[in-house]
């Protein structure tokens, strides 16, 4: 909240004189102020006359109260006995001592004193005023408790005197008892009255508590009246706080009234529709002093309420339409609070970047009050930090406007910053991890040679030779910032990297960093074939004070590389070598960790390696298969355990193989999987082992390679299912089988024809592999055929081994059909042969179905013979013995009508075999069909003719 300064309270004692006996003592005038008196009636004390104090005589104060109260006592004459009330009343006043009565005799006291009142009422006739009899009787009557009596009083007053000097307070406390009494319209007029009495300094001192009193008479009756009520309250704040001056210059009695003015106001808004309503209520372009003041209450208002969007609101409203008031930069602040307080870390984010950026610019950050500048500082730190933070944990276009905001603000606040450098510094590196290389090589500099005393800045200040340094080219190929060749460019990002070490070496010239970067120089520019530039670089090397030796070792370094880049590869071991010896020499002189064998000779021993390497490739492409072998496998004794060495020894195995020398190939496959299992590069012998045995005739090996492989992948099957055919062509039958059997042990189920029939390719083999496995065989020809009946997909050998082997579970059923005779009990074995009949017709209907043609004769006549078997069977079957042999008469006649049925089956189908001659198919079941139908039904075919295969071929017209 913003708070007003508390105003210095002056206190203005009066001072009495001392009521101690004297014959000196003066005449003095004494008067009551009515605008000390309390603010009620109830306050007050009837304190009555004006008069002129007589000398006192030379007795205590004490003795003359008691005279007056026995007067007062003792007197028939009202007016008498109010005198001395009054002048009993003033000495008790004057002497400060409670003279004549005790303070819990005063009550009664005043209620006697009120009978003389009343009875110089009655009479009409009194020597001083009416209206100051009438004023001490309103105040007689408070005192007692007797409130209304008092009020009845003022109004007399007021009606028959309306311009004493009383008329003004009368009104005031006849407007206080009604707003008491909740009479609000009539207390709102009283107040009126006060308002427009004017007068002297303490009318006006009434006026002012009337003016308030007034919006609170107005306010009490309702949100119908409130927009009086906040006229009412401005002019109550314009009165008291006329200008921006007396914002800090509040009276200590004025701080509850201004307080309460402003915080009805902000009621009054809240309650009716916020915003709208204040803006109404004010209804000026020009805000006033304390136009601030009421925003600020209403935003409080809603915040302590659980609102912070509408406090934001308000907060918000006031920047908007008031920029210019001195009051922004607290609303804006508040803002922060506010979010801040209710628990928005994101709004709070976006509050602090508005204060931010409004005072981003040098003229408005200078007119903000230093604890304002403090907090922008706060501020643009705080959301520098966030931003960068928020750069570290995001991705692609995120991260990159992370870090692009986090520098804007780190540079904001660079320049006003108390220690600028490593906000600098942050400031570059956000403009680095935002991409924006120019930007961070700037701030860089900046901290690194523009801010004195800066501790760090030569760290700084090698962070831009770094960002150059990372953009400067290795080669003449395409650098990290273009996608093609340009030689120009890359020579003057070089160039550019060349001066700015130039530039550092000149401010920093001991720092340790600057040999490396010189020698990154060197090798640089002969990547891009400048050897000049190379040398000279290389020279500034062997300059630096702490480099005393090691010209040997560069001159055969830079020779190494200038051999290695032009492919002079036995010419480059030698340099390697030589510069290798260096190291060596120096180790041996100087120690293990001194000079120039500081972590140099792995990187020198892998170069070695890379060039004894690249001999070896050379010679395999020439054809020079034991040259290049030699090359590969002597790359171990220069560079042991060494990457290279071991991608050397794979690629020895790799010559040997596409050599064709399939016995060397195999066993330096072998030897690298047992030296290096764990290398990624084994990975990749299993797959050429089974190439060489494959290739060298080895079908079985090579099944058994991708076996062992499968069972150490996370998807086996496919190199199993390779490994079964591998052992299929070889004829290693068990082996297949037992891979066949455990894929479909898993219930595969194919996703396109050709998984379809490689499936039911299994089955069918291992059907006819069972071999003395009966079980195993019904097994497989059950799961064939159930497989292509439930499949989409088919092919002819899937549908023939299906056929097949359905035809033959039928065979096979038809056979337990024969064998079931129909003994007693009937039904029961009735029941058994009907099912084994259901039995071999469904597998014969699908040899029909799946065979087409191929079987659909023998199918025939096959389903024939059921019905003609089942037909024999039921006249063959054994008649009762407890029948008579009336009713075994009877029996057999009963069987002759069940079995006639399947009888006339058998002969229909066996026609619709005979009917296949006219389509000119004859076959051995056909021809059985017709033997059967002979017998079944001679009349019609059992004739002396003889059936031949007619030919049209070499007939004429044929």
């Amino acid at each position: 909240m913003i708070r007003l300064p508390a105003a210095t309270v002056s206190l203005i004692v009066l001072m009495l004189a001392n009521l101690a006996p004297s014959q000196a003592a003066a005449q003095e005038a004494f008067q009551v102020q009515l605008d000390r008196d309390g603010e009620t009636i109830g306050d007050m004390r009837p304190v009555f006359l004006k008069f002129e104090s007589r000398p006192l005589p030379a007795i205590s104060p004490e003795e003359v109260g008691r005279r007056y109260l026995r007067l007062f006592e003792t007197s028939k004459a009202p007016d008498v006995r109010v005198d001395a009330f009054n002048r009993l009343a003033n000495i008790r006043a004057r002497s400060g001592r409670n003279v004549g009565y005790r303070d819990d005799q005063e009550a009664g006291l005043y209620r006697e004193a009120l009978d003389s009142y009343q009875a110089i009422l009655d009479q009409g006739r009194y020597a001083g005023r009416l209206d100051e009899l009438l004023y001490q009787m309103a105040k007689a009557h408070a005192l007692v408790g007797e409130p209304d009596a008092a009020t009845e009083r003022l109004e007399q007053l007021v009606g028959l005197y309306p311009k004493s000097s009383y008329a003004t307070e009368a009104r005031f406390r006849i407007a206080e008892a009604d707003f008491a009494a909740g009479r609000y319209t009539q207390a709102a007029s009283g107040y009126r009255a006060v308002i427009a009495s004017g007068g002297d300094a303490s009318g006006q001192a009434l006026a002012t508590k009337a003016r308030y009193m007034l919006g609170w008479s107005q306010f009490k009756q309702g949100p119908a009246t409130w927009a009086d009520a906040a006229r009412t309250f401005a002019s109550v704040l314009d009165e008291t706080l006329p200008d921006a001056a007396s914002l800090n210059a509040v009276p200590t009695s004025s701080v509850d009234t201004l307080d309460d003015t402003l915080r009805i106001l902000a009621v009054m808004a809240q309650r009716k529709e916020g915003l709208a309503s204040l803006d109404a209520w004010l209804g000026e372009t020009e805000p006033r002093p304390w136009t601030g003041l009421v925003y600020d209450r209403l935003a409080d208002l809603y915040a302590t309420e659980g609102q912070p969007d509408k406090s934001v609101a308000v907060n918000e409203a006031f920047v908007r339409r008031y920029p210019g008031q001195p009051f922004v930069a607290d609303f804006r602040a508040q803002t922060v609070a506010v979010w801040t307080d209710a628990g928005q870390p994101t709004a709070v984010r976006h509050a602090k970047a508005s204060f931010v950026a409004a005072y981003r610019g040098r003229d408005a950050y200078q007119g903000l009050p230093a604890r304002h500048q403090s907090r922008w500082r706060d501020y643009a730190r705080t959301l520098a930090d966030t931003a960068y933070a928020k750069g570290s944990a995001e991705q692609g276009a995120n991260r990159v406007t992370a870090f692009d905001r986090a520098a804007d603000y780190y540079e904001a606040l660079a320049n006003r910053a108390t220690e600028p450098g490593p906000v600098w510094r942050l400031a570059g590196d956000a403009r680095l991890q935002a991409g924006e290389d120019d930007a961070a090589i700037r701030a860089f500099r900046t901290a690194g040679y523009e801010v004195p005393g800066y501790a760090e800045a030569a760290d700084a200040a090698w962070a831009a030779v770094a960002v150059l340094r990372r953009n400067a080219p290795d080669g003449p190929g395409p650098s990290s910032a273009e996608a093609q060749p340009d030689p120009a460019a890359g020579e003057n990002r070089l160039a550019a990297l060349s001066s700015e070490v130039t530039r550092f070496s000149g401010a920093y010239p001991q720092d340790g960093r600057l040999p490396a970067v010189q020698a990154d120089l060197a090798n640089r520019w002969l990547a891009l074939g400048d050897r000049a530039q190379a040398l000279a670089w290389a020279g500034r090397v062997l300059d630096h004070r702490e480099l005393k030796a090691g010209q040997r070792y560069d001159a055969w370094l830079v020779t190494a590389r200038v051999q290695q880049a032009d492919g002079e590869w036995s010419m480059a071991e030698r340099a390697w070598q030589n510069a290798l010896a260096v190291l060596d020499e120096q180790r041996r002189a100087r120690g293990q960790d001194a000079g120039l064998d500081h972590g140099q000779r792995p990187a020198l021993v892998a170069q070695l390696a890379t060039v004894i390497y690249q001999q070896g490739r050379a010679a395999a492409g020439r054809g020079d298969v034991d040259e290049a072998v030699r090359h590969f496998r002597r790359i171990q004794a220069a560079s042991p355990g060494s990457e290279t060495a071991v991608r050397g020894e794979f690629d020895a195995a790799n010559t040997l193989l596409r050599a064709r020398r399939w016995p060397e190939a195999i066993d330096s496959l072998e030897a690298f999987r047992r030296a290096y299992p764990e290398h990624d590069l084994s990975g990749q012998i299993p797959e050429k082992l089974v190439y060489a045995y494959s290739e060298s005739g080895q079908p079985v090996r090579a099944a058994d390679e991708l076996v062992a492989q499968a069972n150490r992948a996370s998807a086996p099957w496919p190199m199993r299912l390779r490994a079964a055919e591998l052992y299929h062509n070889a004829g290693a039958v068990q082996e297949r089988d037992a891979l066949y059997r455990a894929y479909l042990d898993t219930a595969p189920v194919p996703d396109s024809a050709e998984a379809f029939v490689q499936t039911q390719t299994f089955r069918h083999r291992l059907a006819t592999s069972a071999g003395n496995d009966e079980a195993a065989r019904r097994t497989w020809q059950a799961s064939l055929v159930s497989a292509e009946l439930g499949s989409p997909w088919h092919s002819e050998d899937t549908l023939a081994w299906s056929a097949d082997a359905a035809l033959v579970m039928g065979v096979r059923a038809a056979e337990r059909f024969e064998g079931i005779a129909l003994k007693a009990p009937l039904a029961e074995a009735l029941d058994r042969k009907q099912a084994a009949l259901e039995a071999a017709r469904e597998r014969f209907m699908q040899a029909d179905q799946l065979g087409g043609d191929r079987h659909h004769s023998e199918v025939l006549f096959r389903r024939a013979e059921l019905y003609r078997q089942l037909a024999a069977d039921l006249m063959a079957s054994e008649v009762p013995d407890t029948l008579s042999e009336m009713e075994a008469a009877q029996y057999q006649m009963l069987l002759e009508e069940q079995a006639y049925p399947f009888e006339e089956k058998a002969i229909d189908l066996h026609a619709q075999n005979h009917q296949g001659l006219r389509a000119d198919a004859y076959d051995p079941w056909i021809e059985r069909s017709l033997a059967a139908l002979a017998k079944l039904n001679p009349g019609r075919y059992q004739r002396g003719l003889r059936w031949m295969t007619w030919s049209g071929e070499g007939q004429p017209g044929a």
